[in-house]
């Protein structure tokens, strides 16, 4: 059964892709269910999306797809926004791309070299909606060298989704004994777990399995040029 306002919007995206062809953007939504922040709008449709009820297009940060509707489909629609500049009669209608931006927790600075203590302070950061999944995410500020030849450089954000699961070879955030928290590819070996570097000149981080605790992995990067 879906919430209120994630029947609202998907009734929203199902009207504007009957007017135009082309999904509302992040800041359309937002202003259609009276929400205060575009990550509001992120967390509905990624409800929506694990829910079955769209799916993202994949290389458009601004095409949905509505896969089906509510059997109660009850709620009255939402008000739509000024429909896009209609494409000529019987011309195909393509989504088009859109500067979509949301905005994720910043927890602080991540260590990429040794642990140091993280997910401290608690500020926002502005992130393409396109280089996020579906799922709730966050961001790390990465200290140190020790994950370079996996082109992660000191200062880069990265773009975690919030999991506590893992495959071996991913790229984790790990918090160790409950007070520091390092970014590293997760291995079993055994009963223990290593946390290995991407840099020849670290040695990997060997520890039992209640030491560790995976908070979340990798999903993408963020590289300001100065």
């Amino acid at each position: 059964m879906l919430t209120r306002k994630q029947h609202e919007l998907l009734r929203f995206i199902q009207v504007r892709l009957e007017e135009s062809g082309i999904s509302p953007s992040f800041e359309e939504m937002k202003e259609a269910l009276d929400l205060k922040s575009k990550s509001g709008v992120h967390r509905l449709i990624s409800a929506l999306e694990e829910r079955g009820f769209i799916r993202r297009l994949p290389n458009r940060a601004r095409a949905l797809e509505v896969l089906r509707q509510p059997e109660d489909s009850t709620t009255k629609p939402v008000r739509s926004a000024p429909a896009a500049e209609e494409a000529p009669l019987r011309a195909p209608k393509v989504p088009t791309p859109a500067n979509d931006v949301i905005e994720i927790p910043l927890h602080g600075r991540i260590a990429a070299g040794v642990p140091i203590e993280a997910l401290e302070g608690h500020s926002m950061l502005p992130v393409p909606a396109a280089l996020l999944g579906s799922g709730e995410h966050y961001a790390l500020e990465v200290s140190g060298d020790s994950m370079i030849d996996a082109g992660i450089l000191d200062g880069d954000f990265a773009l975690v989704k919030r999991t506590n699961t893992a495959r071996d070879g991913e790229i984790v955030v790990a918090l160790i004994r409950g007070e520091e928290a390092t970014l590293k590819y997760l291995r079993r070996e055994g009963s223990m777990l290593r946390l290995d570097p991407a840099n020849a000149a670290y040695e990997p981080q060997i520890y039992g399995p209640d030491e560790v605790e995976v908070q979340g992995k990798l999903a993408g990067l963020l590289r300001r040029y100065h």
